[in-house]
């Protein structure tokens, strides 16, 4: 398995954490200075940090809301040594509507894992 196949499958797992609401994993695979910020469609920035965003999760765990969409479409992937980017869109409704997600993600490889550091997440309507 290349380097650029080990990053797309820690981004997968988050996927599949994320959107299953498995706090303890996303803390796991959130680094612990992880900075995310979100420009809305009406061009709000907000901004999070590891807590306040695994309390996003935590919010819709305790809700009982159903599973995330899992769709994810890969763009780039980049590896320089412990430093990963990786960017791609996706679709789910994490703010309530359903949207499409572009993410430019960042990853740290410390304590012998890669470990997200940033999110940068740009929404748009999905129209389909």
């Amino acid at each position: 398995m290349s380097i650029e196949e080990k990053i797309e499958q820690v981004i997968d797992d988050l996927i599949q954490t994320a959107t299953t609401y498995d706090i303890s994993k996303l803390d796991n695979i959130y680094h612990d200075k992880l900075k995310v910020v979100m420009i809305d469609i009406d061009d709000n920035v907000n901004i999070a940090d590891k807590e306040t965003f695994k309390n996003i999760f935590k919010s819709k765990k305790e809700a009982g809301d159903p599973p995330m969409n899992t769709w994810a479409k890969y763009h780039k992937i980049d590896v320089d040594g412990t430093n990963a980017h990786v960017l791609l869109s996706r679709k789910n409704n994490l703010s309530g509507v359903n949207q499409i997600l572009t993410l430019s993600i960042d990853l740290l490889f410390e304590d012998n894992r890669w470990q997200v550091i940033r999110e940068v997440i740009f929404l748009r309507p999905d129209l389909e």
